[in-house]
């Protein structure tokens, strides 16, 4: 008995002992401190008590620099709701899928009212939209819709800001409370905390951001977007330092910055702690004071030693050498220093806690850049160091990819921006990460044509696919076919006799009807006659089942070993064009454009689609991808068409054409021949007006017909760079030839005999 009582006594006090120490603290603070109440809230913990951690910085410098998420819950929530009001919208509660399912994905971009003022950035982002294929000017048709009011710059202390932004945009009857809407914006908030206020209620609609933060963001209805100066290209932009599949030299520096401190306000936490890290030799970091009209009221003990240094490095050439280059965050969350460090092929650290990184939705920033946080500074670089060679190689060559696909032109941040709201619409048929992060990336890989991989001619090599074994000839007549000896029927006899011609598609571009069966020459192949209603020889025609296509004009002379020996190098080449004849092109600093040649050189950058395989994905990029400007172009220059797909190609791969062993020179024919009459090949039919060039060509009707063929093709190339901005072609001084072509050994020994006769 005694001893039961011993132990009920034990346990009763080691309870009383376990709810003092655990509990007694709560006990205290409800007993004695409950009269405190009434005092100012404590704000959040912060690391800059000593007792808590040593610190190596002044305390100054780690004082709350208006980091949202250092911001208690209840500040997080009215600054969202500043911007935001109440809305907690998603793709199914805040957006009209209904307005898509009749004309698909089209925008719509208000007409601009007189006496608005549009900044030189905003004017370029309705230019891309309005260029784009997307674009229709019908709002009955529209899926999204584009304001005309600029609100890229909402910093009211800005010249930019524009006013009365909300009464302006409930008058537009599109409206809608901002359903199925897209709005831009690159700056917001102002001095001195720089929320992301806007100035005005977007309602349900879909905000596309620069300095996105990860509180206000909402996940699969908003877009993150880089920030990007005001001189950033419309289209084309400056191609990156790396070279593809280069291996960049040894850098001088491992990690760099230069940039602005801010002495005082919000970012100068981040930015005023980076000269910790500088050790002169292989980490540089650079700041001066020298910033806003009163930074010398300000000034610490280190502006003047800063700003000398400051003034011995150029930032281009920090850039060049260096490795890894250091993004903190600016007075926002986002800098052009992101997109500048991509261009360089300098390897991002991102200091900017809570911001969400640009197209993350789409794009893996795992593989291009190092995310750190802000207060692990003092660890960044022996983290860097850590990052084996092999892959820091990955991150460069990635960075170069991703600015390349994504980031280098206005046209390509706006259309990423579309495609991936389009990718929402339809979730069973959007691209894959794997698409987007990988060459040639998710501008140029449309959901519409297939979601497997093996049906482009892309991932090949990278997934063991094969392109099927057999091709489909598709052969262009522009004249009526009367004997057998036209050399249409020729053709057919000597394509139909290769071992891989699945089947003969004739594109009849004449008025006048097709022979009747009985006088096409018999084969073994199935063959078909198409009658398109333009001279759109590049459609995706459904009877076109086969990945490789022969592309063949009616008047081209090949043999059926030469068919065989150039299909087999295009398995080898999926993604280029290979083919016979072969063309160049040329910078003419005369006259300040672009040539085009014909005379036999050892360069090449075209291949005449008069006798080529390609694979049949680029039939649905020339048509679906392309804007309606340029297919105009093609309509109205009767000799651009191939030269339109070459530039495609180029575009795409960044690779050049491959030319394979050809007997006989080929001549370019004349597309227009007197049977087709009014319905020729580049002619519109009757009743129907020829569509505008991009620009009035210079009038050349006199001369041969020859001439006025080459003079198209010169209008039509130099009109292609100034669309895309720049000059897709690659030059080449590539030829391949079957092995013992041409050498003195027994025909019986060569597989391709026929191409030495």
């Amino acid at each position: 008995m005694q001893t039961r009582k011993k132990y009920i006594f034990l346990t009763f006090l080691a309870s009383w002992l376990l709810l003092f120490f655990f509990g007694g603290d709560q006990l205290r603070r409800f007993t004695f401190f409950s009269g405190r109440k009434a005092e100012a809230r404590r704000n959040w913990p912060r690391w800059t008590d000593r007792t808590l951690l040593r610190s190596f910085a002044d305390p100054e410098e780690l004082q709350r620099d208006g980091d949202l998420s250092l911001l208690s819950p209840r500040e997080r929530r009215a600054a969202w709701l500043s911007v935001y009001g109440s809305s907690r919208c998603r793709m199914e509660t805040c957006f009209d899928f209904s307005r898509c399912e009749r004309h698909g994905f089209k925008v719509f971009t208000y007409p601009q009212e007189r006496g608005q003022p549009v900044s030189e950035t905003y004017g370029k982002i309705l230019s891309s939209i309005e260029r784009s294929r997307y674009h229709t000017p019908n709002p009955e048709e529209a899926c999204l819709f584009i304001l005309s009011i600029d609100t890229l710059d909402r910093d009211h202390l800005s010249a930019q800001y524009v006013r009365n932004v909300d009464e302006k945009i409930r008058g537009f009857p599109l409206w809608n409370g901002g359903r199925n809407h897209l709005i831009f914006n690159l700056y917001s908030g102002t001095w001195p905390g720089y929320t992301g206020e806007l100035g005005f209620d977007i309602g349900q609609a879909i905000l596309a951001r620069a300095s996105f933060d990860t509180h206000s963001f909402r996940p699969g209805f908003d877009v993150s977007i880089p920030l990007f100066p005001k001189d950033h290209p419309q289209r084309g932009g400056d191609r990156g330092w790396l070279y593809q599949d280069s291996v960049p030299p040894k850098k001088k520096y491992l990690l760099v910055f230069k940039g602005k401190r801010y002495l005082t306000g919000i970012g100068s936490g981040t930015r005023n702690a980076l000269h910790h890290i500088h050790n002169g030799k292989d980490i540089i970091s650079l700041t001066t004071c020298k910033h806003g009209k009163d930074w010398e009221k300000h000034k610490d003990t280190r502006c003047d030693k800063d700003n000398v240094d400051y003034e011995r490095f150029d930032y281009q050439e920090l850039l060049h050498n260096s490795t890894f280059s250091i993004v903190p965050r600016g007075r926002r969350l986002g800098s052009f220093r992101f997109l500048e460090a991509l261009q360089a092929a300098c390897i991002p650290v991102l200091l900017s806690d809570g911001w969400e990184l640009p197209f993350s939705e789409a794009i893996d920033w795992g593989k291009a850049a190092v995310v750190g946080s802000e207060r692990l500074l003092l660890q960044i670089p022996s983290a860097v160091r850590c990052i084996h060679p092999e892959r820091v190689l990955a991150f460069q060559q990635q960075t170069q990819f991703l600015w390349d696909a994504y980031f280098s032109s206005v046209d390509k941040i706006v259309h990423t921006t579309l495609e991936i709201i389009k990718d929402r619409l339809s979730p069973h048929r959007s691209r894959s990460r794997l698409l987007w992060n990988a060459l040639p990336g998710g501008l140029l890989v449309l959901p519409e044509f297939s979601t497997h991989l093996g049906d482009f001619p892309f991932y090949y090599l990278q997934h063991g696919y094969s392109p099927s074994t057999k091709f489909t000839a598709l052969i262009r007549a522009v004249s009526q076919a009367g004997s057998l000896s036209q050399p249409i029927l020729r053709l057919i006899q000597a394509v139909s006799g290769s071992q891989y011609c699945a089947q003969i598609v004739v594109l009849w571009s004449c008025e006048k009807p097709p022979p009747p069966s009985g006088k096409w020459p018999p084969t073994p192949q199935p063959h078909c006659v198409l009658l398109p209603q333009l001279s759109h020889r590049f459609f995706p025609f459904e009877a076109i089942q086969t990945d490789a296509v022969l592309s063949l004009d009616e008047d081209t002379s090949l043999s059926t070993s030469e068919v065989d020996f150039a299909f087999s190098v295009w398995r080898s080449f999926p993604e280029r064009i290979v083919g016979f004849p072969t063309r160049s092109h040329f910078w003419d600093p005369e006259q300040g454009r672009w040539g085009y040649t014909s005379q036999w050189t050892n360069e090449l950058s075209i291949v005449l689609t008069a006798a080529a395989f390609y694979h049949r994905y680029y039939h649905s990029l020339f048509t679906e991808y392309l804007p309606a400007g340029l297919r105009d172009l093609v309509d109205g220059l009767a000799a651009c068409e191939d030269i339109l797909m070459n530039v495609l190609v180029a575009a795409v791969t960044k690779l050049p054409p491959i030319k394979v062993t050809q007997r006989k020179q080929h001549k370019e024919g004349l597309v227009q021949k007197a049977e087709c009459g009014d319905g020729a090949a580049g002619t519109p039919p009757p009743g129907q007006r020829s569509p505008p060039a991009l620009h009035s060509a210079p009038a050349k009707a006199k001369g041969t017909a020859g001439s006025r063929r080459f003079s198209q093709r010169q209008d039509c190339l130099d009109q292609l760079a100034n669309w895309f901005g720049y000059m897709p072609l690659v030059s080449s001084q590539l030829r391949l030839d079957p092995v013992l072509y041409k050498d003195q050994v027994s025909v019986l020994r060569k597989k391709y005999p026929g191409l030495d006769k």
